[in-house]
Order: C-alpha cells, then structure tokens, then sequence
C-alpha cells in the first residue's frame, strides 16, 4: 500500500516536472548553504587556531599604550634596552624574552627588488616565535652587541631575491645598509589574517635601530613562558616590574599592555566558531522559505486535482489515503532537496578550502540535522495541503471545473 502512494506521488510530480524542479531548488538551496557555511566556518575556526599556535607556545606580547576604544598608543613611551635587560633579569619562569622593533622597507638584489617586513631583534626571537632556521646560523653575541651588518631572509624573499641560488653567505640591500646573509628561516606560510609571514627580513636590534630606524625605540616584547608555567603568573610579574620601571603608582592606568596569546586565541577561535553558528542559522532561514514553497506548491496541487481526488473518493478511497498521498509528494520533494543539498554543500565547501587554503572540516551532525530538517519541512508543510484534500467533499469534488 505505501508503495502504491509512493508511485501515485512520483507520478503526479513527474507530470509537473518544471514546477517541482523549482519547488525543490529552495530546499537545495538551503540545505546546501548550511552545510557549506558550517564547513567552511569550522576550517577557518581550526585555520586560525594553527596558525596562532606557530606564533609561539606561552607567549605573551607586550606593548606600549593600551589599545581599545577610545585609547592611543602614539603618546605612549617606548621601551628601551635597559626595560628588556631588566626583564630578563628579574622574570622567573621564562625561556625566552625577545625586543622587537619592526617597519617595511625595500630589499635590493642584483636587479631584483621587493618591498619587505624588516625586524630587528636577538636569538631569543627564534625561541619565543618557535620559529627554527632551515639554514645558517643565528646571530653571534658580537654581532648582536656591535651591530654588525647581517641578517636572516625568510622563504618568500628568498625566493623572490634569489630563486634557485643559495642565499648563505650573498649579501642584499636593505634600504641602504648592505648585509649579509647568514641564514634561512623556516618557512610558516601566511596567517589567518591573509599576511605572509616568509616575507621578512630579520636583523640585530641594534642593527636596526642605528641603520634602519634611527632610534632605539623597541615597538614590542616577545615574553615566551616556560612549560608547565601559568602565563597569567608571568603576566602579573611583568605588570608589576614595568609600572615599577614606569613610575605608574596607586590607581594610575599602565601606560603599556601586556595580552597572552592564549586569551587571544580563545578570543579570536570563540569568535569565528560564533560566526559560524549565525551564518548556519541565517542560511537555515533559506530552509523555512523552501518548505513555503513546498506548502504554496501541494495548494496549488490540491486545486488543480480538485476532480481527480473527488473520483478517487467515490470509487472507494479512503481520507487517510488522500492525506498520505499528498503527504508522501511533499516529503519526496524535500528529501530528494535534501539529498542534493547536501552533495551540493559538501561540493561548494570543499571547493572553497581548496580555494582559501583552510581545511575540509566536514561535521557529520550538522549534515543530518539539515538532512532530517529537510524532511520535517516536508511533512510540516505539506501536512496542510494534504489534510485539505483529505477533508474534500467527493460531490462537490466531481462539480470542481
């Protein structure tokens, strides 16, 4: 008997192939933009995630000025040599405390030349960034104490410096201080936030700020916890030497910012992941508008076979059959939605990782909520067309023109 009502409903949307083609397109159309948007959302979640993790483990950033609305670091004071020497003097439970002092600047080979992300710091940059060299060496304490003129490339300069060749041991332009390489850094790829971090050219902070930037200012602190040490004890000790270093006492507002790239990155993975949630509800909205369709489409129907019901009636059908038949057309059409949906989400979802270069996160929950969703907008939807036909009158159904 199911069977036989499953047939009739294949039929009766076969006779109406266009209209039923359009019915399902909303269906389609929602179902597959949930899926995609999920997808994609929870790649980019693990995306940023990654890509925090290789900025360096218990780290935490250190800057003049507080940053939020309202508020400027441009008045700030700067740190200097003596606040980073005080630092890693006086911290306990850290490995690695890294001055940092960065601008943009142009990197001239031969005939080759490329704008560039120039950072002038010392050894423990490598550590506090876990960030090795694939070749060369680091920087000699003489080096690092006299200022000489060398330098670490990363990969994307490498390349597009010097190509194929081995860069050790050459020398490149930056601005107008030559330098010579001393070796590669590891190539990291881009971040989350679409910038390259190969394109750099790392060289002694005081390099830097005697031939690069013309001060000694030091634009951030790199403070690199050790492991199994809490980063908000860390934290705490630094707040605490620099207002001391400052002069900040009582109630006064610091006048840097210390933040823990944990925070950060429970921050910025908390945000995308809620990101996600309302891309998924609002492409779920699409769903609600395709099972209208549905509901407008079986009325329609229900019209138009007004007399085909009516003979069905009085030869014998029985209500519950009528209902079940208009019922069954409605929910094949939003499984069948539902299923092409569903290859149509996954497709576009993989295409865009491919394209964004993030991971194929496929969460199989989310596939059979839309799945089962798809469904019950069926059968909720089509329930009233199909009791409206049920409940005909079989005489005034044959009079029907």
């Amino acid at each position: 008997m199911l069977w036989e009502t499953f047939r009739l409903a294949l039929q009766a949307l076969r006779r109406n192939a266009l209209r039923s083609f359009l019915t399902v397109l909303g269906i389609v159309i929602g179902v597959g933009a949930v899926i995609a948007m999920v997808t994609i959302g929870n790649g980019t979640t693990v995306k940023v995630a990654d890509d925090l993790s290789k900025l360096g483990s218990n780290l935490l950033f250190v800057r003049p000025g507080q940053f939020g609305p309202g508020r400027s670091s441009a008045e700030a004071r700067a740190f200097t040599a003596k606040d980073v020497a005080a630092l890693k003097a006086q911290l306990r439970g850290v490995k690695a405390v890294a001055p940092v002092a960065q601008t943009s600047g142009t990197a001239i080979v031969g005939t080759e030349s490329r704008a560039t992300s120039i950072i002038g710091s010392d050894n423990d940059f490598f550590i506090s960034q876990d960030w090795p060299l694939s070749a060369g060496r680091e920087f000699l304490g003489g080096e690092i104490r006299g200022g000489r003129a060398v330098c670490l490339i990363g990969a994307t300069v490498r390349d597009e410096l010097f190509g194929p060749a081995f860069p050790i041991g050459q020398r490149v332009r930056v601005n107008k201080v030559s330098c010579e390489v001393i070796g590669l850094l590891e190539a990291k790829g881009q971040s989350s936030f679409g910038t390259d971090r190969d394109d750099v050219i790392l060289m002694p902070l005081r390099t830097f700020q005697r031939r690069i930037a013309g001060n000694t200012n030091i634009s951030t602190i790199y403070v690199s916890a050790q492991d199994g040490v809490e980063t908000s004890k860390v934290q705490q000790d630094i707040e605490r030497l620099l207002r001391e270093r400052r002069g900040i006492t009582g109630n006064e507002e610091d006048d840097f910012s210390v933040r823990d790239m944990k925070q950060i990155a429970q921050t910025l993975t908390s945000t995308t992941a809620m990101m996600t949630a309302l891309l998924g509800a609002v492409a779920g909205v699409s769903l609600l508008v395709g099972g209208i369709g549905i509901m407008n489409i079986m009325l329609v129907s229900v019209t138009e076979r007004t007399r085909e019901i009516g003979i069905r009636l009085a030869i014998g059908a029985q209500a519950s059959q009528v209902l079940m038949q208009f019922l069954v057309e409605a929910v094949v059409l939003s499984m069948f939605g539902g299923i092409v949906g569903i290859l149509s989400g996954l497709g576009l979802a993989l295409l865009a990782s491919s394209t964004m270069n993030i991971p194929f996160m496929l969460d199989w929950k989310i596939v059979v909520i839309a799945f089962a969703f798809s469904a019950a907008v069926g059968i909720l939807f089509g329930f009233f067309p199909a009791r409206r036909a049920a409940r005909l009158d079989p005489i005034e159904a044959l009079r029907h023109e």
